[in-house]
């Protein structure tokens, strides 16, 4: 009898339980070497990025390995966008000059990073300002940005 009134209560409660928002993850990976490059060039360096944008939690995560470069490592960011992917320069979107605690100086490493997009701080100045002067306008130019191939 104990057991059947703790299942009847279980399974009341189950009903007044709100409902888990789902956030909206989307994934990108960029292949990093000379050729990918532009203008391309024949660097041994190679790596592999991963930006990862929770549209919910208005974050992104970037993750990143990279060997074998050239030289050492100076500045590390995002560009974005352009009128259309691959045409033109695109400048920098994400935190000016490089992103915070990217290690410099090295030729081979790694990189795991969590932004808050809802900060300022996430973006270059010229980014927000280019896009409506506040971080959600900078975040959605981002993304959108980044759906069209621009981090692909």
């Amino acid at each position: 009898m104990k057991s059947s009134v703790l299942v009847a209560a279980m399974s009341a409660t189950m009903f007044f339980v709100t409902p888990l928002v789902h956030a909206e993850l989307i994934r990108f990976h960029a292949k990093l070497n000379g050729l990918n490059e532009v203008p391309s060039n024949a660097s041994p360096g190679i790596g592999l990025a991963e930006i990862e944008f929770d549209t919910t939690a208005h974050t992104m995560h970037v993750t990143a390995d990279f060997s074998d470069l050239l030289g050492t490592v100076t500045v590390a960011h995002i560009h974005c966008c352009t009128p259309l992917p691959l045409t033109s320069t695109a400048g920098v979107a994400t935190t000016t000059p490089t992103f915070p605690g990217f290690p410099a100086g090295i030729t081979s490493g790694s990189y795991d990073q969590l932004f808050d997009l809802t900060q300022a701080s996430s973006f270059s100045a010229a980014f927000i300002t280019a896009n409506g002067g506040t971080p959600a306008g900078a975040e959605a130019a981002l993304i959108a940005g980044s759906k069209i191939g621009i981090l692909k």
